[in-house]
This record gives C-alpha cells, sequence and structure tokens, in this order.
C-alpha cells in the first residue's frame, strides 16, 4: 500500500495550485492537501513543504481555464476562499474529474459529489459577499481614511473590491478583516492588501481616529436613522436576524445601544 503524501502550502491561492502541479509533475497517487499551519498526526504519510511559485500556478490556472466555464471558474475561486476544512482536496478531485473530461467544454455534472459540494459551497461564500457588501459601516479617521472592521465567516475580502471600489472612487477606505489580520485598502488608484496586527484592538499609531465628538456625531447619525426607519408595529424579528444576522451586530453602527 503506497503512504499518503500530505502536501502543504502557504495558504495562498498560488500555493494552492502549486499543490496541483506537484500532484501531477510528481505523479502523488495518494495527495492530501493542508496548510501548513494545520497540524497532523497521521501515521504512516509523507509530508512535503509546497513552494509557492507563480509559473507553476499559472500553468495549472491556464490549464483549468481551458477546460471550464467562467462560472466553474469562479465557483472554484469562492469554493477555495471558504476555508472549509478539507475543501482544498474536493477541489482537487474536481481539478483531477476536469482534466479527464473531453477537449470541449461541458454542462455541469451535478451527480458528481464533488461539483455538487464545491457550487454549495460558492453560493454560501456569495451570500457572505453580499452581506459584507451591504453591511460594511465606515468611520473616518483623523489621516482622512474612511475605515471598517469585521469578521466574516468567509474569506470575502477579494470578491468584495470591485464594489468598493467602483461605489467608493473618490474616497481612501480600508476594510480590515479581524478574523484573518489583513485588510483592502484604496489610495484613490489602486487596491492594495495590508497586513498589520491589531489595527482596531490596540492604541495603534497608524490608525488615528477622528475626534471623539465628531465619531459619536456620526453613530448618533446612522443610530437616528436607523430607528426611524424601523418601524415598531412593522418589526419581524425573524426576518430581522435571517438578513442581519447576529455576528454582524458589533460592527454595524447603527446597532449600538439598541
Amino acid at each position: 500500500m503506497n503512504p499518503q503524501t500530505i502536501l502543504l502550502y502557504d495558504g495562498s491561492f498560488d500555493g494552492f495550485l502549486c499543490c496541483i502541479f506537484e500532484v501531477y509533475s510528481k505523479k502523488i497517487t495518494a495527495p492530501i492537501i493542508r496548510k501548513e499551519d494545520q497540524t497532523h498526526n497521521q501515521l504512516f504519510t509523507i509530508t512535503e513543504q509546497v513552494q509557492t511559485l507563480e509559473n507553476n500556478a499559472q500553468r495549472v490556472w491556464k490549464a483549468f481555464k481551458k477546460k471550464t466555464t467562467k462560472t466553474e471558474q469562479n465557483n472554484f475561486f469562492k469554493a477555495f476562499l471558504s476555508e472549509i476544512k478539507g475543501v482544498e482536496n474536493t477541489l482537487l478531485n474536481y481539478t483531477q474529474y476536469i482534466f479527464k473530461k473531453a477537449n470541449d467544454k461541458q454542462h455541469i455534472d451535478f451527480s458528481n459529489k464533488d461539483i455538487l459540494k464545491i457550487n454549495q459551497v460558492a453560493r454560501m461564500v456569495e451570500r457572505e459577499k453580499h452581506r459584507m457588501e451591504a453591511f460594511v459601516r465606515f468611520q473616518l479617521t483623523q489621516d482622512g481614511i474612511y475605515t471598517s472592521s469585521a469578521a466574516p465567516d468567509f474569506n470575502v475580502l477579494p470578491l468584495i473590491i470591485h464594489h468598493f471600489k467602483d461605489r467608493y472612487a473618490d474616497q481612501k477606505w480600508l476594510i480590515y478583516d479581524m478574523r484573518r489580520k489583513y485588510g483592502i485598502y484604496y489610495n484613490l488608484k489602486i487596491v492594495d492588501v495590508i497586513t498589520f496586527e491589531n489595527v482596531f484592538e490596540i492604541n495603534n499609531q497608524t490608525i488615528k481616529r477622528k475626534s471623539l465628538d465628531e465619531e459619536i456625531d456620526f453613530q448618533k447619525l446612522w443610530t437616528a436613522y436607523y430607528k426611524n426607519v424601523n418601524i415598531k408595529s412593522r418589526k419581524n424579528s425573524k426576518l430581522h436576524h435571517q438578513h442581519i444576522p447576529k455576528r454582524y451586530w458589533k460592527y454595524l453602527t447603527e446597532k449600538n445601544n439598541i
């Protein structure tokens, strides 16, 4: 019996594609793909650290695009961003299935369990993306940057860049993922990915809040607006919780002191 080979990567999408490259280039028969920070105690396995090489990642993605539609490519990426445990291996199985298909792009076969799973997960990630686009609230810093923090269930920041870049093209803004410790920053020209620890949790000089009085006035404005549109006689708590889950409330200005 051949031992399983555990391929460890840096957590990036390119790193994951490089794992797929390794599977094919080394003809690995029993691969398991995991992020390098995930512990494992499986016996009778071989562990390999996969280096992220842009050229190898591009080769895999180029081959994948030749076999798939735009929708399949988007769903593949969204499923990866879900960060659900084991999703890398589901995506690997799907890739192997795709590469075995005929050259002509075929309709999505939902009888395939991996395809069905990927599409289900992609829909979950898409819903989270829409929630983020709806629930992000900005506050102005002393440096003239509109900042917002959130902790989405899935890693959806890459998916919301275009929405906020188009909607707030004339403002500098920063959206920071508290859970994953990175953010996206728009400087009026391009969107950069930034990382710094505990930016909203400590008294950090990098981000200077606007004066307290101005910030309180800003929050009062949102609270007043929310109360005026929230007609008590039409209150539907079940529907409200469905569309604005409680995990988002601490990041919504209008939910403070309500």
